[in-house]
Parts: structure tokens; sequence; C-alpha cells
């Protein structure tokens, strides 16, 4: 009566977990909605004044929401055109504000335009830079100026300056270069031509909502990022910033900025020098990372430049390792690897590799899973033969501990002669576990943070980054009957799914372990538990464990056929499991 009770207690549990699971992600990864307008503010001369304490000139007031293309339809406008990045730059305030990467389509419809990075501020996925300078008791350029340019096209190899006379003895430059991929340099030049030495301080910043952010998975992190000293910084999310106000990590940054799980926008300041770098939040679920450079006097006659750098594009990384490679410290950490980053990149070598080859992303993630299962299965077959040793002993195992049941010491005495004896070794089964776990997990973090397999297709499926869209829901949306949210985790649990549920019962029932009828159970359950979990997953880590699934059961049925012996005595456990069970009812 008492197990039918746990077992009850248990399947009631595991329902609440399902229910809870969905309720939670919609709470912490709740769904964009419309942006919340920040009403922006110009600093005042006397907040201006402030700047030490990192106060910066960077909005106009905003009290509506602006339209994309009626803001990108303005005439004041540089454009961008470079091999990897088109956009403009608003000559209203010197902004970075229209970015959009020409090898990433937006969506796999066949009429996607390319993904987009920036937007202006006030848009509903509100994402710009901006470059300038804050100053005491001098006429410095806000969001407000209009600034000249000495060229309406922005290219590689092709700079564009931008400039601004105050009218009061100072002259303003910004610089704009990009290169072939995603990095511009941007010169910020003073020229003093007034009679007395003036004070100014420049700075950089991006400025973004958080509504449009991906989600800060444990696996992958996505919001507030930077280099601090000699180490990457992922620990503060938007809402860290939110509860703070501001945050100033410690050590002096390399480059900081924001991240997506496949986009950056970063800034890096000038070689050599110790900007402070913070993280703000504005309000209304919008933030600004900047990074704000001690405070420097320019003599009459005289004028001072300081070159800083912006990232603005995809997380490619080969791209992020080449810039690292060429002195940017640690930039190839703007992808969380984790721990096991050094098992993480020639498995991500290795996938394009095989994608090369065989030209397909789907066809490469199995591949690479059979690759890395073959070369970890002498390890398999290591532990799977200790672990038939030890089931073999295990009657001898029992008999020692009913003997000797009232003394625990001389019990443990005996029982490790007879490991001596039969030379077992109870670790040997544990350790080639332990060494399979790295690789696995290296394995199911590149499949989850590799842009590569954004947009690719297989079979059914037209994004191996996205959930598996053969589902219910999607059926029935095709007949015009939407599902309610709190049901799509039954609706929108996929093909791919449901066969990593039953894959993953088929090892369990494979090889029972000694547990009590109803840890039995539990674990009978379990895979099924999983199945929802695991559904809104990308489709591209489902394929990977369906497949490692179904190699772990050929490799469990190869294995009972080496030892038959294990498989006599797995199949007497499952009879006497069963045995026991029906008595208990």
């Amino acid at each position: 009566m008492d197990n039918q009770r746990n077992l009850i207690l248990a399947i009631a549990l595991s329902f609440l977990l399902l229910i809870g699971w969905q309720y939670a992600m919609d709470y912490f990864y709740p769904q964009p909605e419309g942006v919340a307008i920040t009403e922006e503010k110009v600093d005042t001369p006397a907040e201006q004044a402030a700047a030490a304490e990192g106060t910066l000139t960077t909005g106009i007031p905003v009290t509506e929401r602006v339209d994309l293309d009626t803001a990108l339809a303005s005439p004041d406008r540089v454009r961008i055109d470079s091999p990897k990045v088109a956009g403009s730059i608003n000559l209203v305030g010197a902004v970075v504000d229209d970015v959009v990467l020409k090898d990433y389509d937006d969506s796999t419809a066949e009429d996607s335009g390319p993904v987009r990075i920036f937007t202006p501020r006030g848009t509903d996925t509100q994402q710009f830079a901006q470059f300038g300078w804050v100053g005491s008791n001098i006429s410095v350029p806000d969001a407000r100026t209009v600034w000249e340019s000495s060229g309406d096209v922005l290219a590689q190899g092709s700079p564009v300056t931008l400039t601004h006379d105050s009218g009061e003895g100072l002259q303003f430059e910004i610089t704009y270069a990009i290169d072939e991929n995603y990095m511009m340099t941007v010169e910020q030049s003073v020229a003093n031509t007034g009679s007395a030495p003036v004070v100014v301080q420049p700075f950089g910043l991006v400025n973004r909502t958080s509504t449009t952010a991906s989600d800060d998975f444990f696996i992958a992190h996505s919001g507030p990022i930077g280099v601090f000293g000699d180490s990457a910084n992922y620990d503060y999310d938007y809402d860290d910033v939110d509860d703070a106000g501001r945050v100033t990590p410690e050590g002096r940054p390399s480059w900081v900025g924001f991240t997506d799980i496949y986009w950056l926008a970063a800034l890096v300041p000038q070689d050599g020098a110790a900007p402070e770098a913070t993280f703000r939040a504005l309000g209304d679920q919008t933030y600004r990372a900047d990074m704000i450079y001690d405070p420097v006097t320019i003599p009459a006659g005289q004028e001072y430049t300081t070159t800083s750098r912006l990232f603005a594009g995809a997380k490619d990384s080969r791209i992020l390792d080449s810039y690292e490679d060429a002195g940017l410290q640690k930039f190839g950490l703007a992808i969380d690897w984790g721990w096991f980053r050094w098992f993480e990149k020639p498995l991500l070598w290795l996938l394009r590799t095989i994608y090369d080859v065989v030209g397909n992303f789907g066809v490469a993630i199995i591949i690479l899973t059979l690759i890395v299962r073959g070369l970890m299965f002498p390890i398999a077959q290591k532990g799977f033969a200790s672990m038939a040793e030890m089931k073999a002993i295990q009657p001898k195992m029992k008999a020692l501990q009913e003997k000797h049941k009232d003394d625990k010491q001389k019990q443990q005495q005996e029982v490790m002669a007879l490991y001596k004896k039969e030379g077992v070794n109870p670790l040997a089964g544990c350790l080639p576990m332990l060494l399979q776990i790295p690789i696995f997990f290296a394995l199911y973090k590149v499949l989850y943070l590799a842009i590569e397999m954004r947009h690719r297709n297989f079979l059914w499926i037209e994004d191996l980054s996205a959930p598996d869209p053969a589902n219910l829901a999607n059926a029935l949306s095709l007949v015009g009957i939407d599902v309610p949210q709190f049901l799509m985790i039954v609706f929108g649990i996929g093909v791919l799914a449901v066969l990593l549920g039953f894959t993953m019962w088929l090892t369990f029932k494979l090889n029972p372990s000694g547990m009590d009828p109803i840890q039995q159970q539990i674990f009978n359950i379990m895979p099924w538990i999983l199945m929802f979990v695991m559904a809104p997953f990308a489709a591209g880590l489902l394929i990977y464990w369906v497949t490692s699934n179904i190699l772990t059961l050929a490799q469990q049925k190869y294995l009972y056929s080496k030892h038959p012996q294990l498989k006599a005595l797995a199949e007497e456990e499952r009879a006497r499991k069963a045995e026991e069970a029906a008595k208990a009812s």
C-alpha cells in the first residue's frame, strides 16, 4: 500500500514539474513584447561637470515609438557598405544605429531580409552605438548635433570623417573605418583653436533594450559582457543591472558590451588605455554599456585624438579568434565556451569539416556523434567490463555482508579482500563514465552555441537552431486553430522529442539498475518527463541526443553479447524486481 502511495506521489510530483517548468520558462524567459519607450534626456552643463562619475550626453527626449522605416528614411545619413555589413550612420548625433549583416538572414522565409543588429533609438529593437565627449564649461556635440560628412559611403578601405565646429574654438572630428568583417575603428579628435586650454573626456557607448535579448541560459550567457583584467565576465544579467542601477566590474577593460547567443555589440578602448567601463540601467528595460576615458587637457593650438573600436556582428568563432590573434585580449571568449572549451573548439572544427564534405548540417551532427561515440567506445567497453566483473561477484559480496552484518569494519575488510582476490576494481566502472562526461557535454554545448547551425535544414526541419516544427500545435495552426501558450507544453512536443523519450526509455529498460520498485518506476517515467522538458530545445540538439541514445542501445546490445553472464544477471534481476513489485501491489 505504501509503495502504491509513493508511486502515485511520484507521478503527481512529475506532473507538477512539467506544469511548473512551463510557467517557470514563461516567467524567467518571457516572450518579447512591445518596448516601453524610455524618455532619455540631454544632460545639463552641471551634469556634464559630473563626467568623472560617468554622466554622458547620450540622448534626446523620446515620447513616442519610432517607426524603423521612418527613422531610416532621413537624408542625414552616411551609408555603410562593406563585405559583411550594410546600414548607415545618423549624422544627427553621429550615432551608428543602422547595422545589418549581409551573410545572415533574419528568418528562413524566402523573402527574409538580413538580420539586423542596430536600430535607432525608440524603435522596438533599439540598439545603437555612439562616440563623443563630455566636458565642463565648454560646448561639446550632443545627440542633437548635426555633423558634416566627408563622404556618402563608409566602405572597406574608404573611411568617412564627420566634423563639427562648436563655434567656440573647438573643432571635433570622428573618423569611421570598417574592415572586411564586423569591426569599425573610430578616431575621435578635438582641435583647440581657442586661446585657453580645455578639458574633455572622450567616451563610447552601446545602448540597447533587453526585450529582444536571447535567453540568458546556464549553458550560454546573454546580456552584459566584457573582459576585465585577465578574465571574461559573464557574472551580470539585465536583472542584476536593474537591481544595482550601475555595475562597474573590477579590472582594466579590454572590451565591453552586450551579447546575445549569436550576436555581439562591443566597445574596444584604445590600446594601453584604461577607461572606466560601466553597465547602467536606464529604466523600462533599456541599458547602456559605456567606456569613459580619463580627462585630458588640450592646450591652446593643440589637438588630441583617441582611437577606439566598435564590433557589431556575428559571433563566428573563427572571426572572433582572428581578432584575438591580432591582439584583442580574449575576444574569442565572447562565446561562453565554459570549462571545456579545449574540447569544444576541436569539436566545432570537426563539425565544420564534416559539413563541408557532406553539405548538410543535420547529417554532419549525426556523423560527428558517431565519431565521438566511436572514439569513446574503448572507454565505455572498459567500464562495461568492470561492471560485469562487479555483477559477477555480487552473490559473494552479499554473503559476506550478511555474515558480518554486525561488524561493519570486518565486513569492509572482507569485501576489500574479495576485490583483491577476484582482481576487481570497484572504481574502474565509474572512471570511464567520468572521462566521457566532459566530451559529451562539450559536444552538447558546441551544438548550442555554434552559429553555423542557425537556419540549417535537415529533412522536415528548416532551422536546426529552432525547436522541431513537426508538432501538433503547428498542425492545428494550419487549419486555423491556435493553441494557447499554457498548452504548448503538451501540443508543442515534436517528433524528435518523442524519439528522445522513447530511445532513452529503451536504454533504461535494457540496463536496469539495482533499485527498489518505486525508484525503478520513477526511472521509467523520467524519460517521458525529459521528453516534455527538452521539446523546446533546438532541433539540432535533439538530433544529437536521439542519435546518441540509439548508439547507446547498439553499444549495450554489443557489450551484452560480449558479456553473457552480465546479461543473464540483468535478466534475473529484472525478473526478481518484477516479482517484488507484484508482491508489493
